[in-house]
């Protein structure tokens, strides 16, 4: 009896295409390790950099592993299914993390395998969290590396080589890596028009923040990694003290800005500033809450300062008070002062803008503000329709019904998001560390903030945790940056993608 085998294909609704997922993941590396070569070039233009080494053979590492699944695999005309196309979005994110380490990992020093990984994962995902006890002590390259990989984690790796390669299946690969509620403003075009926008809005926002930081005094180097690091809400910073270091009040008041505006959705910002259209923003009843609650939280940091904090100058309280707000809500992670010597009222506040965060569509992390106030209406629906059981009442955000299936998709988003804090912070506690710390490095970790208090204030690090706390925390990192579900997905597609089958 003859028997054929039957190929993976998109028909097949079982399986997946591992070598057409092997290829993009292949595209992936290669434009991480050409990133890692223009980190390596820096270093080649910085006298007496000695990462240079670390960074061209890292480059030529990953770019020989990227290329391997060009040469000896044939993509041919495929088109990619929304499950192949999550799998190349959590592969290609989990394999920049790994392969992002290796610069860290042969330059040595501190950079432990577990420390080289953290660094890496925390780039990428944008958190900011650092195991880095002296910043400055890193060669110019290295710093660029490390800033690099926040960059380029802010807009998403996936959408960025997509947007860059001209591929064919980049909506499929857009829709894969941005969340539906972040096209939900859009969710008359494709996916990848919607992508456009966002790289060319983040671009600009980079490019308007390095010169107007330079504008400051600012030196070069220095403009424009805090602009790369602000404008991906990571918060990286090449100096010990963070941004505290330059004591300039005009460059915190733009880096405020560009952190507001790196939490604002980027498809809106892109029609209210690059197409003249500025009503759009204020159009906008997500960014209205996003702005107004900002502006509450300020208000009452800089009233607590004033009373408790023992500020005696308004505009000092003030200045503090906005900075660290906006870097906290928008999960960047800057720091001008020392928030865990604040009043506790400030520091609760601080923690709430740490769990809701920005909009989506921005390079915020958190809840994101267009669930809390979904989810809000939800609840203000189910108890109208409770006391008036005949009433007939609609969700609208933004001046659009939403349907019960994205009503119930942000109820378990939120769930399963502050699940996760739970189970992360017990894990925390149970190996060693105090409650406010394991609550708010669990906290920060999903959230990609970065800073929480207790010894991961604003002023400290992660380098004292335990190499399993450190495991973890890279774990929760991925998880909130890839916003949960694409990892569930992942899991159920390979559960249920089986090898090929042989039929008569």
């Amino acid at each position: 009896m003859n028997f054929r085998r039957i190929s993976l294909h998109p028909s097949n609704a079982t399986s997946m295409n591992w070598k057409v997922i092997t290829w993009f993941i292949g595209i992936s590396l290669l434009f991480v390790s050409a990133l890692m070569l223009l980190s390596g070039v820096v270093a080649l233009l910085t006298p007496g950099d000695d990462s240079r080494t670390a960074l061209l053979f890292s480059a030529l590492l990953t770019g020989t592993v990227g290329a391997f699944p060009l040469i000896y695999i044939r993509k041919g005309y495929h088109k990619l299914t929304f499950q192949e196309g999550n799998c190349i979005v959590v592969g290609a994110w989990l394999l920049a993390c790994l392969f992002g380490m290796l610069p860290f990992l042969f330059y040595g020093r501190e950079f432990t395998f577990v420390n080289a990984l953290f660094e890496s994962v925390s780039g990428f995902t944008t958190t900011g969290a650092s195991i880095l006890n002296d910043i400055e002590a890193l060669p110019y390259g290295l710093q660029f590396w490390r800033i690099s990989t926040a960059w380029v984690g802010g807009v998403g790796i996936v959408t960025l080589f997509s947007m860059m390669t001209g591929s064919l299946d980049k909506s499929t690969l857009s829709r894969a890596e941005i969340s539906s509620v972040a096209r939900e403003p859009f969710s008359g075009e494709r996916s990848d028009r919607f992508a456009n926008r966002m790289l060319i809005t983040y671009i600009a926002l980079t490019l308007v923040t390095f010169f107007s930081l330079k504008l400051t005094g600012m030196g070069w180097f220095d403009s424009a990694t805090n602009a790369m690091s602000a404008c991906s809400t990571c918060g990286f910073c090449t100096r010990n003290t963070s941004i505290a270091f330059y004591a300039n009040p005009t460059a915190e008041i733009i880096l405020t800005f560009a952190m507001l505006a790196a939490g604002i959705h980027f498809g809106i910002l892109f029609l209210a500033f690059l197409k003249g259209r500025p009503r759009y923003i204020w159009k906008s009843e997500t960014i209205k809450v996003f702005l107004g609650l900002v502006a509450f939280a300020i208000v009452i940091v800089t009233a607590d300062l004033m009373f408790k904090g023992g500020y005696a100058s308004f505009g000092t309280a003030l200045r503090d008070a906005a900075f660290q707000v906006a870097s906290i809500s928008t999960t960047t992670g800057f720091a001008t002062q020392d928030t865990t010597l604040w009043p506790p009222l400030s520091m609760a506040v601080l923690i709430v803008c740490s769990l809701i965060c920005g909009c989506s569509g921005s390079t915020s992390g958190g809840i994101k503000i267009d669930r809390a106030i979904l989810a809000m209406k939800g609840v203000q629906r189910k108890v109208r329709m409770t006391v008036n059981q005949h009433a007939i009442v609609f969700v609208r955000v933004d001046g659009k019904i939403r349907t019960d299936e994205q009503v119930s998709e942000a109820y378990g988003y939120i769930f399963c998001y502050l699940l996760i804090v739970v189970v992360f912070a017990a894990v925390n506690i149970a190996f060693g560390l105090d409650f406010i710390t394991g609550v708010t490095a669990s906290i920060a970790s999903i959230g990609n903030v970065g800073p929480g208090f207790g010894d991961v204030g604003s002023m400290s690090n992660y380098a004292a945790f335990p190499p399993v706390l450190k495991m973890t925390g890279m774990v929760e990192m991925l998880i909130g940056r890839l916003e949960i579900f694409p990892i569930l997905y992942l899991f159920r597609s390979v559960r249920r993608s089986g090898p090929a089958r042989y039929l008569p």
